[in-house]
């Protein structure tokens, strides 16, 4: 059984659209499986289609030039079809190369891949301005994976196998927190077997992105960093004191920084604030597009049982649930902290509103704001505020702000910034 993604809907829908269709993503997260589903998809219904690797060698020769490329197209499809490039970021100057093709305005239709490579998220972005719609693939996320472990039996109504199988609901929680989502980890049943797989995702990544993508001169050092973040997942970074246990230079350090995050394995959050001076401006946290890679790096990849580990896994979780929600929406996600240690986990900021969220690992048995969130609420009198749990849902009023408790699952079908 396949696992199923929200966005091979997405992507499927874009075919009608002359914008080249780009997904990027780190390894292994299924681009490729997604291009080939879709390609199948296509010449089943009888669509004229070609699908090049620039992994495969036979194919490069084909990218030597663009008039290469366009020969090989119509010698395959003819005047019109569509056209599917794997692994763009083999390309040198692959926006260029592309653009170039787009702007002779033939009746093609291109679908891009490329893993998490500086020249595919930056250069590309910047050559084909008005020309591309970006599909950005992760790991699977938690609703996908609950969904493929049901074998899909609640496809149509998950909210009520979050209510009536809790029990259920809390083993697969835990491995989710313990394993993350990436295709083949949750496909393979066998725990030695999911750590040989996790092992091969992690050197790939260090060998082809971080050597051999990008020429880091001192990939043990690159390593290090990984594995230091790892442990400090929602924790405050420190650029000084990380690069002092490094052994590299504060400039370097933020190179490094720079590299693990366009590539897909780190994400930074900056805080919020506006302008107080006790509040901390410089200083950011980070977490891990993917739980079970954070774990790999911190040598706990395995069902995960202590509590202080789950609660900070449990964060990067619900970030990740956030930034689905305001995807595409003129939110900002950031956290808050001030100097007296007062702290909210994430706050979420538009143009007009400020909802702050905090999150608790726990079974809350009474609906208790703490000293921190109070802070923030006094300051800044929020119109809502949220305080996301395992499996507690009601609302209390703090002054003009109602703080709604609600079960992590809630976020599936609610949206906290309506």
């Amino acid at each position: 059984m396949k696992i199923k993604r929200k966005l091979y809907t997405e992507l499927k829908k874009h075919l009608s659209k002359k914008e080249i269709s780009i997904i990027v993503g780190p390894r292994q997260v299924g681009k490729t499986t997604i291009m080939t589903g879709l390609y199948n998809e296509l010449k089943k219904n009888g669509e004229k289609a070609v699908f090049l690797n620039l992994d495969f060698e036979p194919d490069k020769v084909f990218f030597e030039s663009q008039q290469a490329l366009l020969n090989k197209i119509k010698l395959e499809i003819g005047d019109s079809g569509y056209v599917f490039i794997d692994e763009i970021q083999r390309k040198e100057n692959a926006g260029l190369f592309l653009k170039g093709i787009y702007d002779l305005n033939l009746p093609y239709k291109f679908i891009v891949s490329g893993s998490g490579s500086l020249e595919l998220k930056e250069k590309i972005r910047e050559a084909l301005t008005g020309r591309k719609r970006i599909f950005e693939l992760y790991p699977v996320n938690f609703w996908e994976f609950v969904q493929y472990k049901t074998g899909y039996k609640y496809e149509t109504k998950l909210p009520d196998f979050f209510e009536v199988e809790k029990e259920r609901v809390d083993l697969l929680l835990n491995e989710y927190l313990s394993f993350g989502g990436y295709p083949r980890v949750v496909l393979e049943e066998n725990l030695d077997e999911k750590l040989k797989v996790i092992n091969e995702i992690f050197g790939s990544y260090i060998d082809k992105d971080i050597i051999g993508l990008l020429n880091i001169d001192r990939p043990d050092a690159f390593n290090l960093l990984i594995k230091i973040l790892a442990s400090q997942t929602g924790k405050l970074i420190n650029y000084s004191t990380l690069a002092s246990h490094i052994g590299i230079s504060t400039i370097t350090l933020k190179k490094y920084l720079f590299f693990a995050e366009k590539t897909f394995v780190i994400q930074s959050l900056m805080p919020f604030h506006r302008n107080s001076i006790k509040e901390l401006t410089k200083s950011r946290t980070v977490y891990f597009y993917d739980l079970g890679l954070r774990n790999f790096a911190t040598n706990t990849f395995n069902y995960i049982t202590n509590l202080n580990d789950k609660g900070f896994l449990f964060q990067n979780l619900i970030k990740q649930f956030l930034e689905e929600q305001i995807k595409w929406k003129p939110y900002k996600l950031n956290f808050w902290r001030t100097s007296d240690k007062a702290e909210v986990d994430f706050v979420l900021s538009g143009s007009t509103s400020i909802i702050p969220v905090e999150v608790k690992y726990m079974q809350n048995k009474t609906l208790t704001v703490k000293r921190s969130l109070r802070s923030f609420i006094n300051r800044y009198s929020p119109e809502k505020a949220f305080v996301i749990n395992l499996n507690t849902g009601g609302e209390i009023k703090i002054d003009n702000t109602i703080v709604r408790f609600i079960p992590y699952y809630k976020l599936y079908s609610e949206s906290i910034i309506r």
